[in-house]
């Protein structure tokens, strides 16, 4: 078992930056891909990025392809979401997951573990 912390979020005007940061328990964090996700107002959760567990392959939505960067330290059981140029439709509630496997998945039910979540609120 695995437990997720995030910490990172607040507020920031448009266009600036913020990185996020999901610590993890346990010895196994190479053993998970990782993802995050966010969840608007009034929306579902949604897919952002995810990293294979050697951090050697990325993936991002489309939505944020080109200013958000997912990255991790195994050796610290941590991974980070660099967020740039942020938007105000950028604001959201952030969550880290972890899945068993090495497999991209999108869906929120292919993930074992879920953070509390940080919140990120972009005022234009």
């Amino acid at each position: 078992q695995v437990q997720l912390v995030e910490s990172g979020g607040g507020l920031v005007q448009a266009g600036g930056s913020l990185r996020l940061s999901c610590a993890a328990s346990g010895r196994t964090f190479s053993s998970y891909f990782m993802g995050w996700f966010r969840q608007a107002p009034g929306k579902e959760r949604a897919f952002v990025a995810g990293i294979s567990n050697s951090g050697g392959s990325t993936y991002s939505a489309d939505s944020v392809k080109g200013r958000f960067t997912i990255s991790r330290d195994n050796a610290k059981n941590t991974m980070y979401l660099q967020m740039n140029s942020l938007k105000p439709e950028d604001t959201a509630v952030y969550y880290c997951a972890a899945r068993r496997g090495t497999r991209l998945r999108v869906e929120i039910h292919e993930y074992d573990y879920w953070g509390q979540g940080t919140q990120v609120t972009v005022s234009s």
